[in-house]
């Protein structure tokens, strides 16, 4: 911890950055010490972190609409990987639908593309999700794509875990008015990254994860976690994405259980530099079946049937964490 309290005294961060990353050093330390796995999250491995971040704020990296997992000259995926893992109660923790998981690998195997439809729950679950399914099919663990918001591209906190990411980047739905004169270049954004999807669905034999709430689920003030609703609009643009695509194109549900490794702030902040406080813990993640879209919701109105369909798909995820937690 001293290495690091000097390391960053030589970082030139703002007061306000030096004592979040403090904060967060802090609670690796103390999670390190609950896993008593000290050796593999090494003051050598936060210090090389604390380096890219300082990069970061002299040398901001430039996400395409399509970011590939950097492996060379530095491997970020393995580097991503390797901070999250000792966080990570592996003994307590569990991957359920693994049939459902290995229906996914022999589809993607077989040059068709799969759409996860799954809930959010903190910056880290690229890294959780890669580690639980590396056992299952390590091809898959580093494959696979994250639509993921404007947060994780430019916080320079963020950002050395997602340059080890595949990456589709947008702007949230959430995020998208703030500030008013950028809505319209934030529109343009996300229609040309929809393209890019659209190309690499056509290609094939991709795995794409997208929270279609928007957001992360979040902490309630009686402590249980909400697990926020998906955006009937956003449910609806991958379904029609899906059955456009020129390879076959299959819907799962994917739900998960990671808030308590790193939890969001109680609130939605469209400012950067949020406070991130690590834990040692249980994750649980749990794969859903082949979805058939067109048996999902019955009110005649399409409008009214897919708000039905998002709201049985948010129910089901949450289904799925009940028969997980038990």
């Amino acid at each position: 911890m001293q290495r690091l309290t000097t390391a960053l005294r030589t970082a030139k961060f703002d007061e306000a950055s030096s004592r979040s990353l403090l904060d967060f050093f802090e609670s690796y330390r103390r999670a390190l010490v609950l896993s008593k796995r000290a050796s593999v999250g090494s003051p050598e491995l936060l210090e090389k972190y604390l380096s890219l971040i300082n990069h970061e704020m002299v040398h901001p990296t430039n996400f395409d609409h399509f970011h590939q997992s950097e492996r060379l000259p530095f491997d970020f995926y393995e580097f991503g990987r390797a901070v999250v893992s000792p966080l990570i109660d592996i003994e307590h923790s569990s991957l359920e639908g693994k049939d459902h998981l290995q229906s996914i690998v022999d589809a993607t195997d077989r040059g068709e593309n799969v759409i996860l439809l799954a809930n959010h729950q903190t910056e880290i679950d690229p890294q959780i999700i890669s580690l639980l399914v590396t056992p299952i099919s390590d091809r898959l663990a580093s494959s696979m794509i994250f639509v993921a918001g404007h947060r994780v591209t430019t916080d320079p906190l963020a950002i050395p875990f997602s340059r080890g990411v595949n990456l589709l980047c947008i702007h949230s739905k959430k995020y998208i008015d703030f500030p008013p004169e950028k809505k319209s270049e934030k529109l343009i954004h996300n229609a040309k990254t929809l393209t890019k999807l659209e190309d690499l669905l056509n290609e094939g034999g991709k795995c794409v994860y997208v929270a279609p709430s928007g957001g992360r689920d979040r902490f309630d003030d009686a402590g249980h976690v909400n697990i926020a609703p998906f955006d009937p609009q956003s449910v609806e643009m991958f379904s029609l994405l899906a059955a456009k695509a020129t390879q076959p194109t299959h819907l799962h549900l994917l739900a998960l259980s990671t808030i308590n490794i790193l939890p969001p702030p109680p609130t939605t902040n469209v400012e950067l530099g949020e406070t991130r406080n690590v834990a040692y813990g249980p994750v649980r993640i749990s794969f859903g079946p082949v979805l058939d879209m067109e048996a999902i919701g019955q009110d005649p109105d399409r409008k009214q049937r897919r708000i039905e369909r998002a709201e049985i798909l948010t129910q089901t995820i949450r289904k799925m964490l009940g028969s997980v937690q038990e």
